[in-house]
């Protein structure tokens, strides 16, 4: 089977909406990517505050022909999202468990995972917020976006 991508303009929640996905066609694994979220979702029951420009992406797939445990897809996810952050900023990024990246002890990303039961087959959703170019101000939780990590500074201009 293919893989498929959902793109939406506008969803409450990418995880919610590979969960619709899921539940109601035959994919055993895709992604969906948004704009913007509504009512995006972090861990414990939180909520991902969410800006129009930032990454609001989720992807699912059937967990039946994979032999990992859960907890060590958690840290393989958030390597594979360190790696490409690391793209961009060459500095140090941190992994805060259980699933946030952290730059200079700020928050720059979180990875929500959430299993789901379809018939006899389990599928994990991984759902991953970036902020990339606006990040939300919360009392008691430093957060940083990519672009104030890396934009140049033009010397050159008078002010």
């Amino acid at each position: 089977m293919k893989f498929k991508v959902f793109r939406f303009k506008k969803v409450k929640s990418t995880n919610n909406t590979a969960i619709r996905i899921i539940k109601k066609n035959d994919y055993d694994f895709g992604m969906i990517l948004s704009d913007i979220q509504t009512g995006g979702k972090g861990q414990y029951g939180r909520k991902w505050i969410s800006y129009k420009g930032n990454l609001f992406a989720s992807f699912f797939y059937n967990l039946n022909n994979f032999d990992t445990s859960i907890s060590k897809l958690t840290k393989i996810n958030c390597l594979i999202v360190k790696k490409l952050l690391s793209k961009y900023y060459k500095k140090k990024i941190d992994f805060k468990k259980p699933n946030d990246l952290m730059v200079k002890n700020k928050k720059i990303c979180g990875i929500l995972q959430e299993t789901i039961n379809k018939f006899d087959s389990n599928f994990l959703v991984v759902g991953i917020g970036i902020n990339l170019i606006k990040n939300p101000i919360i009392k008691n939780y430093p957060t940083i976006n990519l672009y104030d990590l890396v934009k140049k500074k033009d010397k050159k201009k008078n002010y």
